[in-house]
């Protein structure tokens, strides 16, 4: 029989992790996907704004173009932030959604949707969605390889945009796509100001209204401009 008054050797404490432990960690997880996030929302906003240049007619997003392919390889250390940004942005997407899963592996008999809105449901899918967009959107205007009655330029920005929108389906498809970014954007804004500590009471709802005027500005500002060009503002 053991010794009731015998002392019992506590286990030594973990060492909290480093840098690159933390990364294993739910709380570091959720500030690489707030990080890279954040980049991407930049990205986001610059893109829409080089691409709304095509308002002011052929020679203004042309230009824009040109000084972008001509900054002597700045456009491919963006590009590879972009990539880098994107792949830890869906690793670390898909470990996390693997630790809530695993936390929960039996249904709820009731589901209650208080403390989630529809957009934070629905990431599962919208993430995917916006990636196929991404990837079909490099190929349709960086790299010219979708189908179309038109030839390619990448000297003529202005006309893939007016060309490649004029089909219909594909206007389609990008304006689908930009509604599913839209709603992607709205929670994903709003969760990265709550992965960066940036959450009070005091101003949780300016949040989410600045969370979804971003929103709001990259899907309808993006969406404008297949619309423009189906109904022949921009010919």
């Amino acid at each position: 029989m053991a010794n009731p008054n015998a002392s019992v050797q506590a286990r030594p404490l973990a060492a909290p992790p480093g840098p690159l432990g933390l990364l294993t960690t739910s709380v570091g997880q959720k500030i690489v996907m707030a990080v890279t996030g954040l980049i991407l929302v930049g990205f986001l906003l610059m893109h829409f704004a080089g691409n709304a240049l095509i308002f002011m007619g052929p020679d203004a997003i042309n230009g824009y173009s040109y000084l972008l392919h001509h900054s002597h390889g700045l456009l491919w250390i963006a590009r590879a932030v972009l990539l880098l940004a994107v792949g830890l942005h869906i690793v670390t997407a898909l470990k996390l959604a693997g630790k809530n899963s695993a936390a929960r592996p039996q249904g709820y008999r009731v589901k209650r949707d208080v403390a989630t809105s529809y957009a934070a449901r629905t990431m599962v899918w919208s993430g995917p969605i916006v990636l196929a967009f991404l990837v079909y959107h490099l190929a349709h205007l960086t790299f010219g390889v979708t189908p179309g009655p038109y030839a390619h330029s990448e000297d003529n920005v202005y006309a893939n945009l007016v060309q490649g929108f004029s089909i219909p389906w594909v206007a389609g498809f990008y304006i689908v796509a930009m509604m599913g970014l839209g709603n992607h954007l709205f929670h994903g804004i709003w969760s990265m100001f709550q992965s960066l500590g940036i959450n009070h009471s005091a101003y949780n709802e300016r949040l989410k209204r600045v969370s979804f005027g971003i929103a709001l500005v990259i899907t309808f500002g993006n969406i404008s401009i297949p619309l423009a060009v189906l109904t022949g503002i921009v010919r």
